[in-house]
C-alpha cells in the first residue's frame, strides 16, 4: 500500500476508525475485511495519481518561472504537459469517486462486526397433479362439435 498521503485519508480514518498505518498493517497481515482491502487499494492508486498531478503541476510552474529565459519556453512541451495533467486529473477524479462510493455504501461500523445470517425458503408441500384438462393452445383450430 502507498505510504504517501491521499486527499481521502481523513474519510478512510473516519469510516474505519483507525489511522491509515494501522489499517495498512491489518491488510498486510490478512486480518482485514474485503471492503478495507479494496478501500486501501483504491487509496494507493489515488495517492499515486495525486503525486503525478503534483509532479506535472510543479514542472509547469518551473517552466513558467518569471526568472527563466523566455527562449526556453516550448508550446509543444506545454501542450504535452496539459494533456498529461488532464489524464492525471481524470484518473484522480475516478479514484476519488470510486473510493467515495465504496465508503458511502459501507454499513455502519457496529453492523460490520456481526455475521450475516441468511435463510433459504423451501417449499414443504407439493401440489397434487391437476385434474382439469389443459387449456387449448392459443390460435389452435377447435374441432367441430357434433
Amino acid at each position: 500500500m502507498s505510504r504517501k498521503a491521499s486527499s481521502m485519508d481523513a474519510d478512510l480514518q473516519k469510516v474505519f476508525g483507525k489511522p491509515i498505518p494501522v489499517l495498512s498493517e491489518a491488510v498486510v497481515g490478512h486480518d482485514a475485511s474485503p471492503a478495507l482491502a479494496r478501500a486501501l487499494e483504491l487509496r494507493s492508486f489515488l495517492a499515486l495519481t495525486e503525486e503525478q498531478v503534483a509532479h506535472v503541476r510543479d514542472r509547469v510552474h518551473a517552466d513558467m518561472d518569471p526568472d527563466r529565459d523566455m527562449g526556453e519556453l516550448s508550446a509543444d512541451k506545454l501542450r504535452f504537459d496539459a494533456q498529461w495533467l488532464e489524464a492525471a486529473l481524470d484518473a484522480r477524479d475516478g479514484y476519488r469517486a470510486a473510493l467515495g462510493e465504496l465508503l458511502r455504501t459501507m454499513p455502519p461500523p457496529d453492523q460490520r462486526a456481526r455475521p450475516v445470517r441468511t435463510t433459504q425458503m423451501r417449499a414443504t408441500a407439493t401440489l397434487p397433479p391437476s385434474a382439469a384438462p389443459a387449456p387449448p393452445r392459443a390460435g389452435a383450430a377447435r374441432a367441430p362439435r357434433p
